[in-house]
């Protein structure tokens, strides 16, 4: 988790109420980003999934038996056509979805940089804004 402390003294540099919430929306944009990459992992895994039924349903020599295919939690069965089909749509949904979260990323990447900038200004080594990688 990424700390925000000040470290040595003070008195030197004091610490306004507009710092304090730089500090705080530092923080709570680094735990959003957190999350976020999070998520993208997951959707990745599901997505990686997708593409596996997808290449083993490719490989199936009999196309005529019907496929199940998990809709909330039953399973329908479809035509092996039908459950590419849905497939695909599915994956297209899920990368839609992946881009978007890597935009809000980004976007609270460029103002994580731009609070580090305006922190660091202020109060140079007395604050750590690094994510601890532990």
């Amino acid at each position: 988790s990424s700390t925000n402390t000040l470290k040595g003294s003070i008195e030197d540099v004091s610490v306004t109420f507009e710092d304090q919430q730089k500090i705080n929306k530092f923080a709570r944009n680094t735990r959003r980003m957190r999350e976020l990459k999070d998520e993208i992992e997951d959707k990745k895994k599901t997505l990686q999934n997708l593409q596996d039924g997808s290449d083993e349903l490719m490989m199936l020599d009999d196309d005529s038996s019907p496929i199940p295919y998990m809709i909330g939690d039953v399973f329908i069965s479809h035509s092996q056509e039908e459950t590419q089909e849905m497939l695909e749509a599915a994956k297209e949904t899920l990368e839609q979805t992946v881009k978007g979260l890597e935009g809000r990323v980004s976007a609270i990447q460029q103002l994580l940089g731009d609070l580090k900038v305006q922190l660091y200004a202020k109060f140079g080594d007395n604050i750590n804004l690094e994510a601890d990688e532990s």
